[in-house]
C-alpha cells in the first residue's frame, strides 16, 4: 500500500484528508481526498496528509480536490478554511461543484458585469460589478475544470 492511502475501518483503501465544503444551508462536498487546493486571500495554497494546522481566509475562486488522478472543481465565494488532523473544512456563503454550474448562464453573468464595468457608472456599482465578475470568473473556471 503507498504511504497516500490508509486502510480504513472496514479494511477499504481510503483518502488520507477528510474534506467538507459548507454553505450555510447545505454540505456541498463531503469525501476524503488526496489533495486540496485552493486561493486565500493571500494566494493559493494547497495541503497534503500531515499538513500542520492551517487557518486562512479564502478569496472568490476555485477549490481543487483530489482524489487520486481524478479532480474535482468547487466554486467558493470566499469563507474560511480550517485544516487540522487530516480535516480540512471550508465555511463559505456560496460554493457550487464546476460539474452543476451552467456555463452559458455564467458566461452572461461574466459578460453582464464587464458591461457594468465599462459603463462608467458610480464608484460603488462599479465595486458591486467587480464582485460579479470575480464571481462569475470562478464559476467559468470550475466548469471549465480550470484551476
Amino acid at each position: 500500500m503507498s504511504e497516500k492511502t490508509e486502510k480504513g475501518q472496514n479494511g477499504a483503501v481510503e483518502a488520507p484528508i477528510k474534506l467538507k465544503v459548507i454553505t450555510h444551508e447545505k454540505v456541498i462536498f463531503e469525501r476524503n481526498v488526496d489533495a486540496v487546493y485552493s486561493q486565500g486571500v493571500n494566494g493559493r495554497f494547497g495541503v497534503l496528509k500531515d499538513h500542520i494546522p492551517f487557518v486562512t481566509a479564502l478569496d472568490v475562486g476555485v477549490t481543487k480536490v483530489m482524489n487520486g488522478n481524478n479532480p474535482t472543481y468547487v466554486t467558493t465565494m470566499g469563507g474560511i478554511f480550517q485544516f487540522k488532523d487530516n480535516e480540512a473544512t471550508i465555511l463559505t456563503d456560496t460554493a457550487e461543484l464546476g460539474d452543476d454550474i451552467d456555463l452559458v448562464r455564467a458566461q452572461a453573468a461574466k459578460e453582464r458585469a464587464e458591461e457594468r464595468i465599462r459603463s462608467k457608472a458610480e464608484e460603488m456599482q462599479i465595486v458591486r460589478a467587480q464582485i460579479a465578475l470575480s464571481k462569475a470568473m470562478a464559476r467559468i473556471s470550475a466548469a471549465e475544470k480550470k484551476y
